[in-house]
């Protein structure tokens, strides 16, 4: 417990250090924008330097900490103008691809490459920023870009959007330049401890190393990677949050600008009532502008109108059942008036109302998209001295300029999202790949290269889980925490369990070298015979392997199933008669058919074994070994009479091995043949009795084969001679 404390000491005040290093670096970041912004300002030059800190906090700490001084930066020089806030997600653009280049180019810091940099954020900066302000602004030739601008529109004879955009990328080119050699010029004079220190990560285990990392990010994945569908859901979230808001937004600020535009055509259309004498109304019908007062209410009119720039048009109408009489029709830029009197129909989206404008009562606003287009209307009744409505005054304010404000508030709106969103979604990045991919990546990474050939391995894969050190103090800290102590008892259960497999291999190998000696002590004259068949053999495979000889089925697996299974080559022998097995003189016809049996009472034997021992695999060469070694390589052997490789591998390699044994052994019924007379007479049966491969084999190995025969030839000395002295 005191060791746990330590380390989680550790890990906070590492913690707090990075946090300490990356807040400085978007300070540093932060007020370099806006020392850079304010100096060019100053000396009045067309550009911004409003990016050099936000390029270079994501460079050096990525794009979290770029994001955010991209962000606050706009925020701040919003407050001097308020225009700038909307341009905030182009600098968090910059912020990201800053990142990407960084991770993904080889030679980003070469020249052109830099170069390329600078152009793709004059793309960006001055490119997007150009379609912002024309989509915010419309067409100017205002600002510190103007004359260029002037310059591509009336020398050039450009297109005003054309002008505008190239002026604004051309200037921006030159600002992102000098932004990113600004860059360099700062990173080249960093030293490598201090860049290191400003890299933002958020490790919950133990870093992991450039190569680790890589393993753990190129995994492969059936489908989508948990990461995508973090990210997926983010961005869903994030989205369908933004339509809602945007649209409640959009609904309140329609509401409000409708509002606040029938407040304005009531107020208007109460004003121009005000000023018109209803008195006079019939007189004004009948005589026009000849009749009195008619000019002077018709300029006052005219000046309540043109006081309010949203107000479209301003009449005065008397509502009749034949149409809509014209009193007063102020004359527009667009369109004359009507003269006093002229009769107007009515418009159809007017009919709901027409009975109530008939008893001179008060009506709603009407909205109305007729034959003078979108308009909201207000009608103010016009009350003579009889208290009678004679005529409506009236004030259209166009629609056209509500749907124009709402444009301008969407887009606006978009914009500020956009950067907030690409805030929250970095965020989200962020938390999800250190607190979630990247441990449960490595455990699967570590889980998939487990080993269990040996007790090393074993031991190595258990280190490897403890050496991840995940604590990210959540349910996956907890499944971690499970992993590991999982992988820990299975270790030690698969050592016990191996440890137990080796007993019981080592109590079979026991058996089957007791069952060979009773075997082989009924026959007096064999000696070590099958100890040393067992060693010959693997003499001969070692040394097929390595002359290149079926080297796909000599695996080291194969050579250990074969030596294990030799001394069991004679296992039938136990139901030949003692009389045959120790006559001292040569085999009768009869007695060796009788002999010649032993390989079929092995053969049966073995399968019974096997039955019972399924699991032992080497008892399958055991059963190839029992049964075949007496057959020949041209087919005159016994008991099934195969030939060629016909005979299974492991038989062709025994009966080199038993039959050059017996040559060099002294049996009760010959004398030891020498060495270099048994090796002649195993080169004489290369082809004939022996696979010429493995009688190659066997020669080539003479001086281990020698070896191992006096090693054994001395052994049976020394028994020889504690026989006697028992004796």
């Amino acid at each position: 417990m005191e060791k746990l404390n330590a380390r989680d000491k550790e890990r906070r005040r590492t913690h707090n250090n990075k946090i300490k290093w990356i807040l400085l670096l978007c300070l540093f970041g932060f007020a370099l924008n806006l020392a850079c912004n304010f100096v060019v300002t100053m000396l009045g030059l067309p550009l911004y330097m409003d990016t050099i800190g936000t390029i270079l906090t994501a460079w050096l700490g990525g794009a979290l900490p770029g994001i955010c001084v991209a962000l606050a930066t706009n925020f701040v020089l919003g407050f001097g103008n308020p225009e700038s806030i909307y341009f905030g997600i182009l600098n968090v653009l910059i912020a990201v691809v800053t990142t990407f280049w960084v991770q993904s180019s080889k030679r980003r810091h070469r020249i052109k490459w830099l170069a390329f940099l600078a152009f793709i954020f004059a793309c960006i900066g001055g490119g997007l920023g150009a379609i912002q302000t024309w989509v915010f602004d419309g067409f100017s030739m205002e600002g510190a870009n103007g004359s260029l601008i002037r310059f591509f529109y009336e020398r050039m004879h450009w297109s005003a959007f054309w002008a505008q955009f190239a002026a604004a990328w051309i200037y921006d080119l030159i600002d992102k330049c000098l932004s990113v050699a600004g860059c360099c010029l700062i990173l080249r004079t960093m030293p490598d401890h201090v860049r290191a220190k400003l890299r933002l990560t958020g490790w919950r285990q133990n870093p992991l190393v450039k190569e680790k990392l890589a393993e753990v990010r190129g995994r492969q994945f059936r489908s989508i990677s948990l990461g995508t569908k973090i990210i997926a859901v983010l961005m869903l979230a994030f989205i369908v949050i933004a339509v809602v808001v945007t649209g409640i937004s959009l609904v309140l600020f329609r509401n409000f600008s409708k509002d606040q535009h029938a407040d304005l055509s009531k107020g208007v259309a109460k004003m121009a009532a005000g000023v018109i004498d209803a008195d006079k109304v019939k007189e004004y019908l009948e005589k026009g502008e000849a009749a009195e007062g008619y000019l002077e209410t018709k300029a006052l009119l005219t000046s309540i109108r043109d006081t309010y720039s949203d107000v479209e048009y301003l009449y005065v109408y008397q509502i009749r059942e034949d149409g809509c009489h014209v009193v007063f029709d102020l004359d527009t830029e667009e369109l004359p008036g009507e003269a006093p009197g002229t009769v107007i129909d009515f418009d159809p989206s007017f009919e709901p109302y027409l009975a109530s404008l008939l008893r001179g009562e008060d009506i709603d606003t009407i909205v109305s998209d007729d034959t003078y287009g979108w308009l909201l209307t207000e009608y103010e009744p016009v009350y003579d001295s009889n208290g009678e409505c004679v005529c409506y005054a009236a004030a259209d304010v166009s629609m056209s300029d509500v749907r124009r404000y709402e444009y301008d508030f969407l887009t606006k709106l978009t914009s500020l999202f956009l950067g907030f969103f690409a805030l929250l979604l970095a965020i989200g990045i962020w938390l999800s790949t250190y607190h979630l991919i990247y441990p449960i990546n490595s455990m699967a990474q570590a889980a998939s290269a487990f080993a269990y050939n040996s007790e090393e391995a074993r031991e190595m894969n258990v280190e490897m889980i403890r050496e991840l050190d995940i604590h990210t103090g959540d349910e996956l800290e907890n499944l971690y925490n499970a992993f590991t102590k999982t992988t820990e008892d299975s270790e030690r259960y698969f050592a016990e369990m191996t440890h137990k497999t080796e007993l019981i291999s080592q109590l079979q190998i026991g058996l089957i070298m007791v069952l060979a000696d009773m075997v082989e002590n009924r026959d007096h004259s064999t000696g070590d015979h099958i100890r040393k068949t067992a060693a010959y053999t693997k003499i001969i495979m070692e040394k097929m392997r390595e002359l290149g000889y079926h080297k796909e089925q000599l695996t080291d697996q194969y050579i250990q199933d074969v030596v294990k299974s030799a001394p069991l080559h004679d296992i039938g022998k136990i139901q030949v008669p003692d009389a045959i097995l120790n006559k001292p003189g040569r085999l009768t016809d009869e007695e060796f058919v009788i002999m010649k049996t032993h390989p079929l009472v092995g053969e049966r034997i073995i399968q019974q074994t096997i039955e019972a021992m399924p699991e032992a695999d080497y008892l399958k060469e055991a059963l190839n070994l029992t049964t075949y070694h007496h057959e020949k390589w041209n087919g005159t052997g016994y008991p099934y009479g195969l030939k060629g490789e016909e005979i299974p591998l492991s038989a062709r390699i025994m009966a080199v091995a038993d039959v050059f044994d017996a040559l060099v052994s002294k049996r009760c019924y010959k004398e030891p043949f020498t060495f270099e007379k048994a090796m002649d007479i195993i080169r004489e049966g290369m082809g004939a009795h022996f696979d010429p491969e493995v009688a190659e084999a066997f020669l080539a190995a003479s001086e281990e084969v020698r070896r191992v025969a006096e090693r054994f030839e001395g052994v049976a000395s020394v028994k020889e001679e504690v026989k006697n002295t028992l004796a």
